[in-house]
């Protein structure tokens, strides 16, 4: 039985076992040549079968265990080995430590048949230990059948013992690869998730970078580019009233309060990038209508404030978001609407709150691609807080812009806001607010 796999200690016994009926053949043949008879005939005997024992297991021997598709191959090798043994034995009795080993080869028989090979070599081998074929007559044949149990006895559990332990011995080494394979390509995956971690991060850190790039844009246009727009629509305005000095002072004030309140703001987000009039007024609605209140000042343009449903805390950056929206949404109609009336309606539900800016101006075509990029810092600004901007315009219709955002809150409801402005408001019926800013109401 040929050594096919297994660890050191598995081969080593493994080539004993193949080299061993080798050397249990060439004792065998210098006992029998030694003891035996010195007749020419049995020496030849003697000779030629050890020489075709030794080429049967030279050249039919297979590698253990034999492959599935050879065990037909296996059952003639050990067929032939018991033959050769069976005549060597009838040759002299010597030969038994030749044919004890071939228990050895038992394992490469199926299961079902090692139980009767064991008990044919067992037989063998009570035939040598009782001298040989001439003496089974009389009361050796009894002697004969208790040596044929005793051998298949002990014969039978040791070999099997052999058999089970080896194969425990390959099982526990083929759960050893297995195991050291899968730990091999545990370590690939690590190092190739090290690889995409390191990626991912050098990815959200430029994300992030661009993210605060276009947040920053946002927050220059928000504040100092319309501060510096307001600054210009007064002082122009100012000078289209050089023979009235009354007004060109007043414009020329508001100019400087615009101016005031821009490097204001601009100190305030570069410190803390959020809406001054946020955190003055403490809570949404009041920072509304105290910027409807300002703008309708500088504008001219009559403004409507209306809150409808129970105010509730938002989170800081939704808060933010919905206020630029307010302050984006009145500088276009300050800017390109021509209006003569504008609205803005904040709205709270259980899902969405929702902010609408509305004008009666000139309006323009909302087709998907025109927005400006005011309006698209509204969309990027929405979307980083999960909400929605959809916009309704048409020549000559105004202009209806609609925010939406989730009513994530954090805290009770907080109280309706109290007056920031000295313009008039009225109560709305079914539990809404309304208030106006400006001289002409909405």
């Amino acid at each position: 039985m040929k050594a096919a796999s297994g660890d050191t200690s598995d081969v080593r016994f493994q080539q004993l076992q193949q080299h061993l009926p080798y050397g249990g053949l060439g004792v065998s043949l210098v006992l029998a040549l030694g003891l035996g008879p010195h007749t020419a005939a049995f020496v030849a005997a003697a000779c030629g079968l050890s020489a075709a024992a030794a080429l049967w297991l030279r050249f039919m021997d297979l590698p253990y265990p034999a492959p599935a598709g050879r065990r037909g191959r296996a059952i003639l090798f050990f067929a032939g080995l018991q033959a050769l043994i069976a005549a060597l034995v009838a040759l002299s009795p010597f030969f038994g430590f030749f044919g004890f080993t071939g228990y050895l080869q038992v394992a490469l028989l199926p299961r079902a048949l090692r139980m009767p090979a064991i008990a044919v070599n067992a037989a063998l081998m009570a035939t040598t230990q009782v001298g040989g074929f001439g003496n089974l007559h009389g009361g050796t044949l009894g002697v004969y059948a208790g040596l044929v149990v005793v051998n298949m006895v002990f014969a039978g559990v040791i070999t099997n013992q052999g058999i089970e332990e080896d194969q425990r011995s390959r099982r526990r080494a083929e759960m050893i690869e297995e195991l050291a394979e899968a730990n091999r390509r545990l370590r690939e995956t690590m190092v190739e998730n090290a690889g995409l971690h390191a990626q991912l991060v050098t990815q959200a850190r430029e994300a992030g970078v661009l993210d605060e790039r276009q947040r920053m844009a946002g927050e220059i246009h928000d504040t100092i580019a319309q501060g510096l727009t307001g600054i210009v629509t007064q002082l122009e305005a100012a000078e289209r009233f050089d023979a009235d000095p009354a007004r060109r002072a007043r414009h020329r004030e508001l100019a400087r309060t615009l101016a005031r309140e821009s490097l204001a703001e601009a100190r305030r987000s570069v410190r803390a990038l959020r809406p001054g009039p946020l955190d003055e007024a403490a809570h949404l609605p009041g920072a509304l209508e105290d910027l409807a209140w300002r703008w309708s000042r500088t504008s001219g343009v009559g403004v409507r404030v209306e809150v409808t449903g129970s105010p509730v805390p938002l989170p800081p950056p939704v808060e933010v978001v919905l206020f630029r929206t307010a302050q984006e949404g009145l500088a276009n109609i300050a800017k390109h609407a021509a209006a003569s009336r504008a609205g803005l309606t904040l709205s709270y539900t259980h899902q969405v709150v929702m902010l609408d800016v509305l004008d009666d101006g000139a309006g323009f075509d909302s087709a998907p691609g025109g927005d400006s990029y005011g309006l698209t810092a509204m969309r990027q600004r929405l979307h980083q807080v999960g909400g929605t901007l959809e916009i309704e315009s048409a020549p000559g219709e105004g202009t209806a812009l609609s925010a939406r955002v989730p009513a994530a809150t954090a805290s009770p409801t907080v109280p309706a806001p109290s007056p920031l402005c000295p313009s008039a408001r009225t109560p709305a019926p079914e539990g809404g607010r309304v208030s106006a800013a400006g001289d002409n109401g909405a």
